[in-house]
């Protein structure tokens, strides 16, 4: 997932009602300043049922954890499904980048990820998205009426990259629906 402008509110939503069986790992990035450490993970796990944790350097991405990309840097996915953190230059101005970490899963998972792209006033995830959508994975956008900030969702929708547009409620079904029917 990712998010920018507004994403708070959204990860409120959709994240506290995944429930502990769920069969993948939730990776979100939020673009958050560098000096946020901890924060984000921290607010989100008052929240939600399952663990809420920052994602680590080389830690395995298990099922059923929400992993947050740390303040100030990229966090991609390695083939062997761990994480990578980077200092690499900022994309799209920002770092953590959403389509660092889209492209990089999109590698990893191939067909079995889902891309799920939120609120955000600027256009990264719309390449990742793509990459995403390439490789044969499902990508959902926030519905841009429905978004703080509309330019995100709506640069990927424009792209022609995105399978589903859904309001924030909608798109909590459709992960709730996708898990219980064991996607992929």
């Amino acid at each position: 997932m990712g998010c920018s402008a507004g994403g708070l509110e959204i990860l409120r939503v959709i994240l506290p009602e995944l429930r502990a069986e769920l069969p993948w790992p939730v990776i979100v990035v939020s673009h958050t300043t560098a000096d946020s450490g901890g924060l984000l993970a921290d607010l989100l796990s008052r929240y939600c049922r399952l663990a809420v944790i920052d994602a680590q350097d080389k830690a395995p991405i298990m099922p059923g954890v929400i992993y947050i990309a740390p303040a100030g840097y990229h966090l991609l996915v390695e083939k062997d499904k761990t994480f990578a953190l980077s200092v690499d230059a900022k994309v799209c101005n920002v770092r953590p980048s959403i389509d660092v970490l889209f492209e990089s899963a999109a590698e990893a998972f191939a067909g079995r990820l889902i891309g799920v792209l939120l609120t955000g006033a600027n256009e990264d995830g719309c390449q990742g998205m793509a990459v995403i959508k390439a490789e044969g994975g499902l990508t959902i956008a926030q519905s841009p009426e429905t978004a703080f900030a509309e330019v995100m969702p709506r640069s990927a929708i424009t792209a022609g990259v995105v399978d589903l547009v859904l309001a924030p409620d909608a798109i909590l079904a459709q992960l709730l629906r996708l898990a219980a029917s064991s996607w992929p």
